[in-house]
């Protein structure tokens, strides 16, 4: 487990960059001895124009956790403050905004219809906003279907156009792309590059580690209530994998090799299939070394994933 020391944490910049902060975070449910703690001293510091991905396994707080944030749940003790504001006062301004995996839309409405009327409630600038953020979400060819003619997907796209009518400052998405086919990821999360290149705070918490992967510059995950491990996504996976590597084994001298191999700090999960070692080791380069100097060839290395670093965080 990463420690709050040990972690790989971003570098901190000036405080008026700091547009979320969650000191100290409880939230618990129940009485006496059935209490059950979903969210277990929470802090955590997110910066303007930040992407940042909440990862977790299921009950790990996430939902929960982006809850308070939106003034949605009281915590228990501890608080939250969105650009120095409370949650709820944030939310009622229009700066911060989510699409959420909870929440049903009016089946009867078409979808302009339902962003036209959400957008009024925020007044005429949102309103002369409807076009673009249609074309925004890739809605502008569904914008007279009915919501009740919408697959998930598209149902999800237009939660996305909701949340963009008030034009925030912050994105809070729970498992945003939920039902949406790849190319619709694809342009997605696009525009949530584009918004945080501009300057937008994105959060959002996902099963999908590879969308972790490709699209948060930082990752949280949390495990049991707590954060376990707040780093820059990169660092993160780097840290927790030693790399796999493969080679086919040289015509001479492969059992020498596989001896050296064995004796060899940092190399872990030493195998050998049809000719072809495979190992772990810390030391990529040092092991590569010793595999080619030996002959072998065809040689293969593969960085960790952030699987590996979120499976090594969450396991118990």
């Amino acid at each position: 487990m990463i420690t709050e020391t040990e972690a790989l944490t971003p570098t901190t910049s000036a405080a008026t960059d700091d547009v979320i902060v969650l000191d100290d975070l409880h939230r618990s449910y129940g009485l006496g001895e059935r209490t059950v703690t979903a969210v277990d001293g929470v802090d955590l510091t997110v910066r303007r124009g930040e992407i940042v991905a909440l990862l977790g396994p299921n009950g790990a707080g996430k939902t929960t956790t982006l809850d308070m944030l939106l003034g949605l749940t009281d915590p228990s003790s501890g608080s939250v403050r969105v650009f120095g504001q409370k949650a709820a006062q944030a939310a009622a301004s229009g700066r911060i905004a989510a699409v959420l995996q909870t929440g049903g839309l009016l089946s009867d409405l078409t979808v302009r219809e339902t962003v036209e009327v959400i957008a009024s409630l925020h007044g005429r600038a949102a309103l002369s906003r409807v076009p673009d953020v249609l074309a925004r979400a890739d809605l502008t060819q569904l914008s007279r279907r009915r919501i009740s003619k919408c697959s998930g997907g598209e149902q999800q796209r237009v939660k996305f156009a909701l949340a963009l009518v008030a034009d925030p400052d912050i994105l809070v998405l729970d498992e945003p792309t939920a039902g949406m086919d790849v190319t619709a990821r694809r342009h997605f999360w696009d525009v949530m590059r584009a918004d945080a290149d501009a300057g937008r705070t994105i959060v959002f918490a996902t099963h999908y580690l590879e969308e972790a992967e490709q699209f948060a510059r930082r990752t949280v995950v949390m495990h049991r209530g707590k954060i376990v491990a707040d780093a820059p996504t990169a660092s993160l996976r780097a840290s927790l994998g030693a790399r796999l590597l493969a080679a086919t084994l040289p015509a001479t001298g492969a059992d020498a090799l596989m001896a050296t191999l064995g004796a060899t700090e940092g190399v872990t999960e030493l195998r050998v299939d049809a000719e072809r070692v495979s190992l772990r080791a810390a030391d990529s380069d040092a092991v590569a070394s010793i595999l080619l100097n030996a002959g072998a060839h065809d040689l293969e290395i593969a960085a960790p994933t952030l699987e590996t670093a979120f499976t090594a965080l969450t396991e118990d």
